[in-house]
């Protein structure tokens, strides 16, 4: 039999990317080798999601993979960010790794962005989760023990209220009707503390609350 193609997971340290780690594992067409993560350097947080780098490095632990930081500025123009990316990219085409597994789920321009600078250097996207309804994949992810902190949020979408809170049932109760409950439109994101894709949970506690660039920020560190 042929070796499986060698692919970096998208590790964004949210829900959704920890969620497609457990799913691509299960499906077994990757030899999953590495996490793959963007750091915002002026800050020492994972970019978007507001995560410190030490509960980034706990939860890569728990994976049981290594992990690779991509850093960038803020603010990081376009090509900064792309010229970041096609370094990292090169570096993981030349050690053998053809694929990167990402954890969207049905954003099209998204999608056509990632598989175009990827083409760039002869590499693939996977995408374990697209497509799937995103309310029965958000109960999905509760009812496989997926637990995670809501660590950023964009208040024209989402009540300031909910950064900081668990995602979990009752959170998929509470959210506004017009809110995707994976957040897929960018309504909120999330840090994940615990699930079947971590070899146990992450103990952490929450807390300041901070606004910064218009986006309501929860503090997760480790106890």
């Amino acid at each position: 039999m042929s070796p499986r193609p060698k692919a970096l997971l998208s590790w964004s340290s949210g829900k959704d990317s920890a969620y497609s780690l457990f799913v691509a594992r299960q499906q077994g067409a990757f030899d999953i080798v590495g996490l793959l993560t963007t750091v915002t350097s002026n800050y020492e947080r994972v970019s978007m999601h507001g995560v410190r780098e030490s509960v980034l490095e706990e939860q890569a632990r728990r994976t049981g993979l290594p992990l690779t930081k991509v850093s960038i500025p803020a603010p990081c123009p376009n090509e900064v960010y792309e010229a970041a990316m096609l370094a990292a990219m090169n570096e993981a085409r030349a050690a053998g790794i053809t694929h990167v597994v990402f954890g969207d789920l049905y954003l099209e321009d998204i999608r056509a962005y990632r598989d175009a600078n990827l083409a760039k250097v002869g590499m693939s996207a996977a995408y374990p989760l697209w497509g799937r309804n995103t309310r029965e994949l958000a109960q999905e992810m509760v009812d496989a023990g997926l637990r995670a902190v809501l660590t950023s949020i964009d208040p024209r979408r989402l009540p300031a209220s909910f950064a900081g809170r668990i995602y979990d049932q009752a959170l998929l109760g509470d959210l506004p009707p017009d809110v995707d409950p994976c957040g897929e439109d960018g309504e909120f994101h999330t840090c994940v503390i615990s699930g079947p894709m971590l070899s146990g949970p992450l103990d952490v506690s929450v807390g300041e609350v901070v606004t910064r660039d218009g986006f309501v920020f929860a503090d997760v560190a480790l106890r």
